[in-house]
């Protein structure tokens, strides 16, 4: 066997070790939060050793920005799949909502909450989460086919997307589904309305 042929096995286990540990890592932060996530833990839950954990992550800040960016390109895919086969706006606002729920959104949510009062966090954070809003801005602006350089366009899309993160907050400490689907249809009906003539 020469050294090509067992290099490849290595980089296929090696990815899959970085894997592991990422989904370990939203896993931790949306069960257990900030404080209680260590890289001790999450290498456990991912099967690994805290030294396999640490070579592939020497911080746990580093793993956990990495694993944000992992989940969310992920996610991203799957919305804008979602988005293209969304023809009308109820549609296109329902799989906005969805996206700050669940577990990814309460990993995010712990880390914002630990940047907040944490200078070097909040360094790695900042530019990761502009990254995100930006992408997901551009897609719901694709998906609902407005003229982003009509007045009051770009102002609607991102009140479409605080309105969806104030209500995945309130959804984390009761399910207030049966809520957040009847504003998301009113909030269809307003955006239909602002948005007449400004489709692209």
């Amino acid at each position: 066997m020469t050294h090509l042929d067992t290099r490849a096995p290595q980089q296929d286990r090696s990815r899959a070790t970085r894997a592991r540990l990422l989904e370990a890592a939203i896993d931790c932060l949306a069960e257990l939060g900030w404080t209680q996530s260590t890289v001790a833990v999450i290498a456990e839950r991912a099967g690994v050793s805290r030294g396999a954990a640490q070579h592939h992550f020497p911080t746990r800040e580093a793993l956990f920005t990495a694993a944000v960016e992992q989940v969310t390109a992920e996610r991203a895919d799957e919305i804008r799949e979602r988005l293209q086969a969304g023809t009308d706006t109820a549609s296109i606002v329902s799989v906005v909502f969805d996206l700050f729920s669940g577990k990814l959104f309460r990993a995010a949510l712990t880390m914002w909450v630990a940047a907040a009062s944490e200078p070097e966090m909040q360094s790695l954070i900042v530019p990761v989460e502009a990254r995100i809003g930006r992408q997901v801005h551009r897609l719901v602006v694709t998906a609902l086919g407005v003229d982003e350089s009509r007045p009051g366009v770009r102002e609607t899309v991102q009140a479409t997307l605080d309105l969806a993160r104030g209500l995945g907050l309130a959804n984390l400490l009761t399910d207030d589904s049966a809520r957040r689907r009847r504003i998301a249809t009113q909030w269809a009906a307003i955006i239909d309305d602002t948005l007449v003539g400004a489709r692209a």
